[in-house]
């Protein structure tokens, strides 16, 4: 039934607690594990255009630190694990890439650091919403 499962990570504090959920459902299922972040570009369009390439470059580094760690994990436990980066809206990204890569499953928190403010984040609400496949969330208190 799972065969593809895809971990979208912002590398906030909570984001290792779902990765664990995430690489005991491919284990499980004997799935591939698909670890993505996204650069959020929606940053970008407060800054002074003199701001904007150190941004990216933080932006980019945490992106690939988070997915590093994510990857190491499941490869530690032997999954096949592809990685990847994209630059955009976090939501529209991951929407987009679940599609084009037919995931069987979406693991995701339901928030970002600031999870005592929002129950359940913008991002993960509108992939909840939108998606077309399954979508196991985990809170930031499991």
């Amino acid at each position: 039934m799972y065969e593809t499962i895809l971990f979208p990570t912002d590398g906030s504090d909570h984001s290792a607690t779902v990765a664990e959920h995430a690489v005991d459902v491919a284990q499980t299922r004997n799935a591939a594990l698909h670890v993505f972040s996204v650069v959020d570009d929606r940053a970008f369009l407060v800054l002074d255009d003199d701001r904007v390439e150190g941004v990216r470059t933080d932006l980019e580094e945490n992106a690939l630190e988070a997915i590093d760690r994510a990857a190491t994990l499941a490869t530690e436990r032997g999954l096949e694990t592809e990685t990847t980066i994209e630059t955009g809206h976090p939501a529209e990204c991951i929407l987009e890439y679940a599609d084009e890569h037919d995931t069987d499953l979406i693991v995701m928190g339901t928030s970002g650091d600031d999870y005592e403010n929002n129950v359940v984040g913008s991002v993960s609400q509108r992939v909840v919403r939108s998606a077309s496949t399954p979508v196991l969330t985990v809170g930031p208190n499991v």
